[in-house]
């Protein structure tokens, strides 16, 4: 396989300070992306900048650092908005996809859901996607179902059809997973989902870093995405929701902010997203998503997703080389997102994972959040490396030699 470029991965690489360091005496091979994605100098001099120059609280002050910070934070929400396909009135900063779901879960849940509900989501899920939705069944005494998967790792999308002929009260499923990889085609699912009277919640952890994402055409009624996978800082994220459940949904946190008046026996609410952004809110680290989505933007979200595709399949290609490699989830490099989880013979994770920090390489191992889908895969763990922006075709050669080390000291 040719290994040609869409991306100047060079020239990326030296936007990023973290890459000039060696782990062990080697040079940095990171492929932990889907845990979290390193910082380019960009998001790093936007946290300085604010912190330095106009560090102040948002929506409060009239004086010169309070109006500066209050429009770079609202900056920040519309260029997030944009970024998704979405209005800035319609997203709430939140600190990441995990509280994205459980927002909709506390705001929304627990005055739609009730007794003998069905709710739905799947075997691929994080469980940030299940965890909440279990809480709440067992609070409300609904019931939590899960849509299968067939063996190459995608959706049993007759099982979904199946679970949507019980009139659930909410469908959630992720739109890429962080295991197998798997790309959903979630515009379907929610409109299936729809039909049936569903609310939906698209979990967009693993997609907005990694492809254009426009909310819009998914048709959902809820998207979470985390700022800290898209070369962003961690503790930011977003909830981008349909603007009449925004309107109607009971706030999430009360206090400061997310209020217009309050009295003694009550209070009224301020406007959406407001309502969703209780106490001082997380401002610097919004502005630092903000020069994220803007390093994205330059670089385009069309070249991540075909560079991404491109590297997929060389590694898939040429992993599959070495001996007891077994990787899991879609085969075709078109149906996956830049994650591949794998297993070497019958090394643990973890073994696997010290070998190849002693080259340099970082990779993740263990059950990854989803050990629904790892009792379904029958395995009690997998490594994953997963690709970013600045990995190219030489990272996977050095995850491949690693390998074969690993290989050679288990004789396998």
């Amino acid at each position: 396989m040719l290994k040609t470029e869409v991306i100047n991965v060079e020239k990326i690489r030296e936007d990023f300070p973290i890459l000039k360091r060696q782990v062990h005496g080697k040079r940095l091979v990171y492929l932990d992306n889907a845990a979290t994605t390193q910082k380019p100098k960009a998001v790093i001099d936007a946290l300085v900048d604010y912190y330095s120059r106009y560090n102040s609280n948002v929506h409060r002050s009239v004086h010169t650092l309070g109006e500066e910070a209050t429009a770079a934070y609202e900056a920040a929400r519309g260029k997030a908005a944009k970024f998704v396909g979405a209005r800035a009135k319609d997203l709430a900063f939140v600190r990441g996809t995990t509280e994205a779901t459980n927002l909709v879960r506390f705001a929304w849940g627990e005055k739609n859901v009730k007794k003998g509900d069905t709710l739905v989501t799947t075997l691929m899920e994080h469980h940030s996607n299940i965890v909440p939705w279990q809480l709440l069944a067992k609070g409300k005494g609904a019931t939590l179902k899960f849509v299968g998967l067939q063996p190459d790792g995608t959706l049993d999308m007759g099982s979904f059809e199946s679970l949507l002929r019980e009139a659930p009260k909410l469908v959630a499923v992720t739109h890429c997973s962080n295991v197998l990889g798997t790309i959903n085609d979630v515009a379907t699912i929610c409109a299936k989902a729809r039909k049936a009277g569903a609310i939906t919640v698209v979990d967009g952890a693993q997609s907005v870093p990694h492809m254009p994402v426009d909310i819009g055409a998914i048709g959902c009624d809820f998207f979470g995405f985390s700022g800290h996978k898209m070369l962003g800082p961690t503790g930011i994220g977003a909830l981008v929701g349909r603007s009449d459940l925004l309107e109607e949904m009971e706030p999430f946190h009360g206090g400061g902010e997310m209020i217009k008046e309050v009295f003694l026996d009550h209070s009224t609410w301020n406007d959406v997203p407001h309502k969703f952004e209780a106490g001082t809110v997380n401002i610097a680290d919004a502005i630092g998503l903000g020069a994220a989505v803007d390093y994205l933007t330059a670089i385009g979200m069309d070249k991540v997703r075909e560079h991404e595709v491109r590297l997929i399949a060389y590694a898939l290609q040429s992993l599959r080389e070495v001996k007891g490699f077994r990787a899991y989830g879609p085969e075709d490099p078109e149906k996956k997102g830049g994650v591949i989880s794998f297993n070497l013979a019958d090394v643990h994770p973890h073994d696997l994972a010290t070998i190849l920090d002693e080259e340099g390489i970082a990779i993740r191992s263990g059950h990854h959040c989803a050990q629904p889908l790892m009792r379904w895969l029958d395995v009690e763990s997998t490594s994953r490396a997963s690709f970013h922006v600045y990995n190219s075709y030489d990272d996977v050669d050095a995850l491949k030699a690693g390998l074969l080390k690993a290989g050679a000291i288990f004789k396998i």
